[in-house]
């Protein structure tokens, strides 16, 4: 039997890696954080030298596409290079070079490869922002997470102020704002609401709330 794919795109901070989590947990498929693929192959690329005092070696990029992989544990964690990802991946620097790497249509194209070999193992619930548009246009189910921009640039701000971030709210908006045209404007695989897709606006719900509804959708899978 063909293993079955929930597909969750959206914008930042609309719930979207907690509730696909959720699901992933209540429905006992793998979830998988695309985000996180590209964030380990960019900690990789940084380790091994694709900058140079930020100069960027393109002809090393294939090389290093071409010794790495993802897999499964034992116990459904994403693996990179075998091993799991470590909270590096959430660096500074990382964050500060990931969107560009990611934007680059031969790392893309390697990554929609692994991730597409990742689902013929499991069941999953795979969270992204080109997952129901490119990666997977036949999965079972499509979300599409959505929320008001500001109510999301508060979500944000709250979770970097208990970290104790020194940051206004002004410069989160921004910040979210600026993200947010850069998805959707971006020339390779842009963040859009395909028109099979479940929008789920979370605006004025809570994580139950937006659950619930999400499983509504999800009774004949």
């Amino acid at each position: 039997m063909k293993n079955k794919i929930i597909a969750v795109d959206g914008y930042a901070s609309t719930g979207k890696t907690t509730l696909s989590k959720k699901i992933a947990k209540y429905l006992k498929f793998v979830h998988i954080d695309t985000g996180s693929m590209y964030r380990a192959f960019t900690l990789f690329a940084i380790e091994n030298g694709l900058y140079k005092k930020e100069i960027f070696n393109k002809n090393k990029l294939e090389d290093l596409l071409n010794n790495i992989s993802f897999s499964f544990s034992n116990n459904n964690d994403l693996l990179f290079k075998n091993s799991v990802m470590s909270n590096d991946i959430r660096s500074t620097i990382v964050s500060d070079h990931v969107s560009k790497i990611a934007s680059l249509k031969i790392v893309r194209k390697y990554m929609v490869h692994y991730q597409r070999d990742l689902v013929l193992k499991k069941n999953c619930v795979v969270e992204g922002r080109d997952i129901g548009s490119v990666v997977f246009p036949n999965a079972n189910v499509k979300f599409f997470m959505d929320a008001d921009v500001k109510v999301r640039a508060k979500r944000r701000y709250d979770e970097l102020m208990k970290n104790h971030k020194n940051i206004s709210y002004n410069s989160v908006l921004n910040n979210v704002t600026n993200r947010d045209k850069k998805d959707a404007n971006r020339l390779i695989a842009p963040l859009k609401k395909v028109s099979d897709s479940i929008i789920i606006d979370t605006t004025d719900m809570s994580i139950d709330q937006a659950f619930y509804l999400m499983l509504n959708h999800l009774k004949n899978i």
